[in-house]
């Protein structure tokens, strides 16, 4: 699957401060408010949108799957079968995104305090190890047609593949709107757009080869697809890593927001930034700042957290106000320490 860059997490506004007016002990001696802001992207009707298009998409791609299937074993095309593969990875990959968008929207417990909002960042872990593990057997079988090149049933291959063109590009359409806001709506859009043009590539190979009667256009046009869904898989497994090892999500630029928390009144300093992916729709920050004198109170935070979530894109933060009086360093001052 083709698959670009992560897209920033959806911004939410609505987000809410408080002040908790009490020390906590976090291995430092001093005393600290904290400020909490908390999105929530995601909505009844869009989230029955969503649904209905997960639903849609996996019956159209899997009653496609069997047709393809059976008349690539009935045509002895391996370009069909490797289609009508990559095409099964499309809906174990829809039914894995469409059960994580299900999961992540469990209420937080008291031992999950994020809820399973990460299963959308494993959901696409996964979908990436799964089109690996298609695409080398793809690859494997080509390169043995290569070796033994067998006819195939041209006219049977071009109709079935034009019939793909149709429903992965009417599955691409259902994603659309989407793509925007979520890695894994993103992914299903790509996915089903670059399979559309994938199953054209296999319509104009079977042209080609009842018009010259070369048998290596099969497994050549194999090796394709092979090319395509790893260039696309490469993409969706690094963001994947970059999401599941907490790394800042690409949409978020961390020195803009280091340097807007810097440039807030009465702030001296600031460290202990984290910026990371609770989902792949929602962002989550900490963060410690120095405020000498200055105090917190709940307007003041509340507008932070409003700021965090309506431009960066981060719903949910916690801010940490420090005196810096001297006494008692913030042993996380270091940007070292973690």
């Amino acid at each position: 699957m083709l698959h670009g860059s992560t897209p920033s997490p959806a911004s939410s506004a609505g987000g809410h401060a408080h002040d908790h007016g009490h020390a906590h002990d976090h291995g430092h001696g001093h005393g600290h408010g904290h400020g909490h802001g908390h999105g929530h992207p995601h909505g009844s009707s869009a989230d029955a949108r969503v649904g209905r298009a997960f639903a849609i998409g996996v019956a159209l791609n899997l009653g496609f799957v069997l047709v393809e299937a059976a008349y690539g074993v009935i045509a002895n095309s391996l370009a069909l079968l490797a289609d009508a593969g990559h095409n099964l990875s499309d809906v174990l990959s829809l039914l894995l995104a469409w059960g994580a968008t299900v999961l992540a929207r469990r209420r937080p417990t008291g031992r999950r305090t994020y809820g399973l909002r990460k299963t959308t960042v494993m959901a696409s872990l996964a979908n990436a190890v799964l089109l690996l593990v298609v695409s080398g057997a793809i690859g494997w079988e080509a390169v043995r047609r290569f070796a033994e090149p067998q006819p195939v049933a041209g006219l049977e291959v071009m109709v079935v593949a034009g019939i793909g063109v149709l429903i992965n590009g009417a599955t691409a359409l259902l994603f659309m709107s989407g793509r925007a806001h979520d890695i894994n709506i993103r992914g299903a859009f790509l996915h089903m757009a670059a399979d559309a043009g994938v199953s054209l590539g296999v319509v104009v190979t079977a042209l080609a080869m009842m018009q010259t009667g070369w048998l290596w256009l099969d497994p050549a046009t194999s090796v394709a697809i092979v090319a395509v869904i790893a260039i696309g898989t490469w993409a969706l497994l690094r963001d994947s890593l970059d999401l599941a090892l907490d790394a800042v999500p690409a949409g978020i630029d961390p020195d803009e927001v280091a340097a807007y928390l810097g440039g807030l009144s009465g702030v001296t300093a600031v460290h202990d930034l984290h910026i990371w992916a609770m989902s792949t729709t929602e962002a989550a920050l900490t963060v410690h700042l120095i405020r000498p004198g200055a105090g917190t109170d709940d307007a003041w935070l509340g507008d932070v957290c409003e700021t965090l979530s309506r431009r960066f894109g981060i719903p949910h933060a916690t801010v940490q106000v420090e005196n810096g009086d001297g006494e008692g360093a913030c042993r996380l001052a270091s940007a070292d320490v973690v």
